[in-house]
Order: structure tokens, then sequence, then C-alpha cells
């Protein structure tokens, strides 16, 4: 079952997020993983909006977090941090057979 990675991020430091992205763009790849959505958004209701989204496909819920986990991202991370700040989300697709996400579990939802 796909996963997803959702950041919606404000950017502090335009050149250095550029740096990070370029860096990371690669990573993602090699964990499997595709951008969907790099960029700007439109709000159609509620409110505030986000400043910057970015959505990336992964085959299934181990390579995101493989991803998420491994030391080259750890590094990334910590200058995507310097350069903004950003709230992340595993979101789980469907079921191939069109049934529901799986919930996480306490343990997995609270960051462990």
């Amino acid at each position: 079952m796909k996963a997803y990675l959702l950041l919606e991020v404000e950017v502090h430091d335009p050149e250095a997020y550029r740096r990070y992205a370029a860096a990371a763009a690669p990573l993602v790849a090699r964990y499997g993983g595709r951008f969907l959505v790099r960029g700007q958004s439109e709000l159609l209701e509620g409110g505030p909006p986000p400043k910057r989204l970015v959505l990336v496909e992964f085959p299934d819920e181990a390579r995101l977090r493989a991803f998420w986990t491994s030391p080259e991202y750890r590094r990334l991370a910590a200058d995507r941090r310097v350069a903004a700040s950003a709230r992340v989300l595993l979101l789980y697709g469907m079921a191939e057979d069109g049934g529901r996400s799986p919930t996480p579990s306490a343990s997995r939802s609270a960051g462990t």
C-alpha cells in the first residue's frame, strides 16, 4: 500500500532551502519515492493557507520510514530545519481493494 509524506513548509532562507531540496531529490528517488506536489497551493476553504506544500509518494510505509530515518536524510533534515519550519505528516494510501487505510497504532502516531 502506498504511503505519502506531506510537508507544509514555511521557508525562511530561500537559498538554503533550494540547496536542501536539490540534495533531497535524489535521496527520495533512491528510496523509491517520487514528488507529486512541490510548491504553492490555492486555498479553497478554511485557513490559514499553507505557505508551501510538498507531497512525496513512496511504494509503501516501510520505504517511507527507511528514507525518513536514514542517516543521509537526518543530516538533510537538519539543514531543512535551519532554512524553514515545517509540519510533516505520513499519509496512508488506500488499500488495493479500495478499503480503508490502516489506523496507526498509538506508539506510531506519537512519533516513536
